[in-house]
């Protein structure tokens, strides 16, 4: 983490403190010294992806990897990047919603139906006098240059961030749909919102200086970057 530059809030400033929050979750699910033990488990849809004989299927309405989380003294989740990829980038072939397959379907449409079975998770498996639940909100992309009112542009060779507090498209529309669902979850889940934030820094990707991307990368995120400051907002969220 860059402890030395750094985002700085407008009214509150919650620097990072290692120690502190390792002596907080001390003998929790999560390292070293300190009995905590951290976790990454990797499923980019939330939901079940099943090789079948036909081909990979996404199933919309199937969690059964879910057990995995059970047990956890907090989860954080987020899911939207690999909704939108397709073609070779896509690693499945149909989706499944009960006994229908579809061989595609608007992506908001197939993401809505997936973190709705998400939050039926949660409020069936999770005892919050236990277990803190976290949403990490929506991680934008900087391929548009008219988002930012810029049309001839992307984040290639974009060296500062926009000014203001407002980004001029607005939130994307996969924002709306996790506000959707979280609106209508039934246990509480702490929304860590970076998106707009995140929208404001066009400078804070790799670019083409990535290595292992072909062509202009403005999805991810350099390190040390634009994910510290969410690991403030987390931290934050931890010791408040």
């Amino acid at each position: 983490m860059d402890l030395k530059t750094k985002w700085q809030q407008d009214a509150w400033d919650s620097r990072f403190n290692g120690l502190d929050f390792l002596t907080r979750w001390r003998g929790r699910q999560s390292c070293l010294d300190y009995g905590v033990k951290v976790m990454l488990y990797r499923t980019p849809y939330l939901v079940d992806m099943v090789k079948e004989s036909g081909g990979v299927v996404l199933k919309l309405d199937s969690i059964k990897a879910s057990n995995a989380w059970k047990g956890m003294d907090m989860l954080v989740f987020n899911s939207w990047h690999w909704w939108t990829h397709k073609g070779r980038t896509q690693p499945w072939d149909y989706m499944q919603e009960g006994g229908t397959l579809y061989k595609d379907m608007d992506r908001l449409v197939a993401y809505y139906k997936a973190l709705t079975t998400w939050a039926r998770w949660v409020n069936l498996n999770v005892d919050q006098s236990k277990t803190k639940v976290f949403f990490q909100g929506i991680s934008p992309t900087h391929y548009e240059g008219k988002d930012w009112n810029a049309p001839s542009k992307s984040c290639n060779g974009e060296m500062q961030p926009l000014s203001g507090s407002l980004y001029p498209a607005g939130k994307p529309l996969s924002a709306y749909v996790v506000d959707k669902v979280l609106s209508r979850i039934k246990k509480p889940v702490y929304l860590l919102d970076v998106t707009t934030l995140s929208q404001m820094r066009k400078d804070a990707h790799p670019s083409t200086y990535g290595g292992e991307h072909s062509g202009t990368d403005c999805s991810h995120w350099c390190l040390p970057g634009l994910p510290d400051t969410w690991n403030q907002l987390l931290y934050a969220a931890l010791v408040l």
